[in-house]
């Protein structure tokens, strides 16, 4: 009898480790959804890893830099060209992912 509980104990957590994984790739897929990236150019640079960006189609948004961009400290400067990814909430704000060449 406890052999029995022993294998059904240790099939159950693999089953649940098993959808936990699930529900994270289920969950990183929702938010990657939910983001709506654009391209834009930086027209004005403003503190705290701050710029103010016009977007393709014409809108002017402020964005901030990703973790990765000011872990790897990239430059941007005005005028260059980046991809923002902006919240279907607040489409006013944004975030700066990477800054094309």
């Amino acid at each position: 009898m406890n052999q029995l509980k022993k294998i059904t104990s240790s099939n159950e957590g693999k089953n649940d480790e098993n959808n936990l994984m699930r529900d994270g790739q289920k969950m990183k897929q929702r938010k990657q959804k939910k983001l709506v990236d654009m391209e834009g150019l930086v027209t004005h640079n403003l503190s705290n890893g701050k710029f103010r960006l016009k977007l393709e189609n014409g809108v002017e948004v402020i964005g901030h830099l990703s973790g990765k961009i000011r872990q790897n400290r990239i430059k941007i400067v005005v005028g260059d060209k980046v991809t923002v990814e902006l919240s279907p909430y607040d489409l006013t704000k944004g975030r700066i992912t990477y800054r094309h060449r």
